[in-house]
């Protein structure tokens, strides 16, 4: 893959609110936000039922958050588990939040709606195991919003960042090259700002709603996490 623009694909299994989308339009472009134009970008509404025609088709697939479930009886989703299968080994994979949840599920993990509860605003995690490509830091503060977890690792699935709240909150594989975070680098602080007051009193109390909206002024690691995604694709150490 060296001397060209690498090929990604991002399966978009999730969009903004529809009342944030006009200045949010959508995650696929907050991760070309992220990781920046250095790649050549395609994007898949699979929710739609659009798919890269096969796994090799790009070198690599990302893929995005949802409000869905993956334990979720829907079409697409067990497409989803089998195009990740087939994947391995074609392309490199990164998921982030479900993207991370459905990995863990296709590779033989399981998820759960977790009776902790939604984690919402910014999240620290341990940095416990560290890949080549990962510049050393003892943790990460990162935007997280969920409720289901990874509550059984896959086969071969190894812990690089945690928290009490979420133990199996960043894994790589190691007959792969796959690495999954259930945190949401591509949130700027404004995006995930609005996504709790666009679910304020529904999914969230007011108390919780302002509880997570307070702790996004503090810094953040997006960037460093934005660059440690970029180095794993790029096969930088």
């Amino acid at each position: 893959m060296s001397g060209r623009r690498l090929k990604i694909g991002v399966l978009e299994t999730g969009a903004p609110p529809d009342d944030l989308r006009p200045e949010y339009p959508s995650y696929g472009g907050m991760f070309r936000d992220l990781l920046g134009e250095a790649f050549d970008w395609a994007h898949y509404d699979v929710q739609a039922g659009r798919w890269p025609g096969a796994p090799a088709d790009h070198d690599a697939y990302v893929i995005t958050g949802s409000s869905a479930g993956v334990y979720d009886d829907e079409p697409w989703i067990a497409q989803l588990m089998d195009f990740l299968r087939a994947a391995r080994g074609e392309a490199k994979l990164v998921g982030v939040c479900f993207g991370h949840q459905a990995m863990a599920q296709a590779f033989g993990g399981k998820v759960i709606k977790s009776p902790k509860g939604w984690g919402v605003g910014l999240h620290d995690y341990r940095v416990v195991s560290r890949e080549p490509w990962m510049a050393p830091a003892p943790a990460i503060a990162v935007p997280a919003s969920h409720q289901d977890q990874v509550v059984d690792l896959p086969p071969g699935a190894r812990v690089l960042a945690c928290s009490a709240f979420t133990p199996f909150g960043m894994l790589a594989y190691e007959d792969q090259p796959a690495v999954s975070i259930q945190l949401h680098p591509e949130f700027t602080p404004a995006y995930a700002e609005a996504l709790i007051e666009s679910r304020r009193g529904t999914r969230y109390t007011d108390e919780e709603a302002d509880a997570a909206i307070a702790t996004l002024s503090a810094p953040n690691d997006c960037a460093r996490v934005g660059d440690w995604i970029r180095r794993f694709l790029t096969g930088e150490d």
